[in-house]
């Protein structure tokens, strides 16, 4: 199955749809990708904070597949902002994971508290720079963190990860997002039990002859969004890269765009420090 491509602000293109590993154990993250890889996946969601770098990295270096073919995201966890702290928590992801360039490096928070986001982007800056790295993004950022971002440095991300699904659709960020150049990517794009069983994707779902979970990663494409759904199963992998071949009609996508109602699962950007 051909992979929709994005192009990202740097010219860099990355899978629409791929991987999260969030909460996937340590000891079953390499078997978990080696099985996504398999069935076509591409794009590999990390991130330092989830405790299975070096997993990712040895599914991806023993995979076979040629390293241009991967794409693979990790994250500055809140604690490390800061150049110091970020070029050594850097240097710590690549030694877990084992390769020579990351293909993107993301903030993982704003922490706005702490007052470092700036000086952390021009370190993600030197280290694209530096050829270590080649893109960059944040993930978390509301428009006052991106504006403050662009302003004070001239380098807008290359992506934007956020919460973001039927329920809590973000409309005014991804516009922003849009605005600024800024590819928005959905993490917990499946949402809560409430976004399975509201009736506007039960219905789609019969009509289409497709599960929940696949209508909903089918809107996110829809929208030119990345999507990253996680799961641990061998099925449902299938099932989730299988929602590639799912065409939603405009009026499916209005029917779920019109389920926006509710607040986040996840933190607030604008105070949590984690």
């Amino acid at each position: 199955m051909t992979q929709p491509m994005l192009t990202l602000n740097d010219h860099h293109t990355m899978p629409q749809l791929g991987l999260g590993i969030w909460q996937i154990p340590p000891d079953r993250t390499a078997a978990t990708i080696r099985t996504a890889l398999s069935i076509g996946y591409r794009l590999i969601d990390g991130a330092a904070m989830y405790g299975n770098e070096a997993g990712m990295g040895q599914a991806v270096r023993e995979s076979g597949l040629p390293r241009e073919e991967v794409f693979v995201t990790s994250k500055l966890w809140n604690d490390q902002q800061g150049r110091d702290r970020t070029l050594k928590a850097f240097d710590a992801t690549m030694g877990r994971i084992g390769l020579d360039q990351l293909d993107l490096y993301l903030i993982h928070w704003p922490a706005p508290q702490q007052d470092l986001y700036v000086e952390t982007w021009k370190t993600l800056i030197e280290l694209r720079d530096q050829g270590r790295v080649r893109s960059i993004g944040v993930a978390n950022f509301q428009l006052s963190h991106l504006d403050r971002l662009i302003a004070e440095t001239g380098v807008a991300p290359a992506l934007n990860q956020i919460e973001l699904h039927p329920t809590f659709a973000q409309p005014a960020l991804r516009s922003a997002n849009r605005r600024l150049g800024i590819v928005t990517q959905s993490w917990a794009p499946l949402g809560r039990t409430s976004d399975f069983d509201a009736a506007p994707v039960r219905d789609v779902a019969k009509r289409h002859g497709a599960s929940p979970a696949q209508v909903i990663i089918a809107w996110h494409l829809a929208h030119g969004l990345s999507v990253i759904p996680k799961s641990q199963d061998p099925k449902r992998l299938q099932q989730n890269f299988d929602a590639l071949t799912l065409h939603l009609s405009d009026a499916d996508i209005a029917s779920i765009d019109a389920l926006d109602s509710a607040g986040r699962n996840g933190p607030d950007p604008d105070s949590f420090i984690g």
